[in-house]
């Protein structure tokens, strides 16, 4: 696929993919720099991807938030473009042949808890916690842990009035089944 995105972002090799799209590396062609491209078929009959570039712009500045570089429209699909993130807590783990020092198991997980945590300050739940939605950053960053992945995201409380969803029950399963709540399993709606 020979597309330019915005006018400056070139698309390159496919990197990966998931149930709401694929993930491309892409090269903004004035600076060089590297960066994620995600894309998602205008024609898909349940679009997320807008909706997930506003929650990424309701969450920059936060540490660990990737920084949304462009959203838009480009032959037929919708494009958001990201910063490019390094290997998930997934793929690190099995590098690591699935052993983690305490050290670093405690230092990850301060981290991920500050991430969840920065994200129900703002009013939302993320709703899909995984190893694979928490990337390594790269370079200098290469020690940051990152949250992405923010299609199944939802408001659980308004920020002005603090009124927070209403307690719900028979929901569907949202998120990954392997790594969802009891009480998700029971149907019960996620909220904090």
């Amino acid at each position: 696929m020979d597309l330019v995105i915005g006018g400056k972002f070139k698309l390159g090799r496919k990197i990966g993919s998931g149930s709401f799209g694929e993930l491309y590396l892409g090269v903004n062609v004035q600076t060089g720099e590297e960066v994620a491209v995600k894309l998602e078929s205008v024609k898909t009959k349940h679009p997320q991807l807008h909706y997930e570039s506003k929650l990424y712009m309701l969450l920059q500045g936060g540490s660990g938030i990737p920084n949304i570089k462009w959203f838009g429209v480009e032959a037929e699909y919708n494009v958001m473009v990201i910063d490019l993130l390094g290997p998930s807590l997934e793929d690190l783990f099995n590098y690591c042949n699935r052993k983690l020092s305490l050290k670093t198991v405690l230092m990850i997980a301060d981290q991920l808890l500050n991430r969840v945590e920065f994200v129900h300050t703002r009013g939302f739940l993320h709703r899909d916690i995984k190893p694979d939605n928490f990337l390594m950053g790269l370079g200098r960053k290469t020690n940051q842990v990152y949250i992405i992945d923010f299609g199944l995201g939802k408001k659980y409380r308004d920020l002005q009035t603090h009124r927070h969803i209403p307690y719900r029950e028979n929901k569907n399963l949202t998120g990954t089944a392997r790594y969802a709540s009891v009480n998700t399993h029971l149907g019960v709606e996620q909220s904090r």
